[in-house]
């Protein structure tokens, strides 16, 4: 059958090989992000259990070494040097009053965490997006080659100037194959796409919740430093 769709049939042929690489593409992103989810869970876990358990930043910061890094552990070190450049700015003789209002301080740590956060989440959410492009495009690629089959079909029908099963059924079946393969890939594109982004979105609570809790510890410290 792939004989006789590459000697009679190059623009079905054409149609194959696009459907293969967007498998490939979609295969190697979605493994690639599921060991990525999964080591990123395996950090995570480890840093909330040392912070937790030690809870003071200095000893968190020297003990980091020890971890994998991971997108929790570059928002303690962006918090943890903003939090300390504000201390140490409000001790500064002649320096302003950076302190005054806790509410200023800890939006600059805030936007500190979120300009991290952000960029964390845009590298796990990288590629991704184009498993919700394989999943609706290759549905339609197959069909454009189901179309191209069945207008060649129709050709030889005239050609030959009869309707017999031999003549109608080689192209026929050959149309179908580019939608079956089309199918073959947008499925496990689009069941991958869900997953991970459900992963990623319970990731992104994830870092939330981090950063409303190291906000919450900040803000005691500015309060006890006044």
């Amino acid at each position: 059958m792939l004989r006789t769709i590459t000697v009679d049939n190059p623009v079905i042929l054409v149609v194959l090989a696009i459907l293969v690489c967007f498998s490939i593409a979609s295969w190697a992103i979605i493994i690639q992000k599921l060991i990525q989810l999964r080591s990123l869970r395996r950090s995570s876990r480890e840093f909330v259990e040392l912070f937790w358990e030690v809870k003071e930043f200095a000893a968190i910061e020297t003990r980091l070494a020890g971890l994998k890094p991971g997108p929790l552990s570059a928002l303690f070190r962006e918090g943890y040097r903003e939090t300390e450049r504000l201390l140490s700015a409000e001790m500064e003789p002649g320096a302003e009053r950076l302190l005054t209002a806790e509410a200023g301080a800890v939006e600059n740590v805030s936007r500190s965490l979120r300009r991290v956060a952000s960029r964390e989440i845009a590298r796990i959410e990288r590629d991704v997006a184009f498993l919700a492009t394989a999943g609706s495009t290759t549905p339609f690629i197959g069909l454009f080659g189901t179309v191209w089959g069945i207008m060649t079909a129709f050709q030889s029908i005239g050609k030959a100037g009869s309707t017999s099963l031999a003549i109608v059924a080689p192209g026929i079946s050959e149309a179908l194959i580019t939608t079956a393969i089309g199918l073959a890939v947008a499925i496990p594109a689009v069941i991958g796409f869900n997953y991970v982004q459900g992963r990623i979105r319970r990731f992104v609570g994830d870092v939330d919740g981090f950063c409303s809790d190291f906000l919450g510890i900040a803000q005691r410290i500015f309060a006890a430093r006044r």
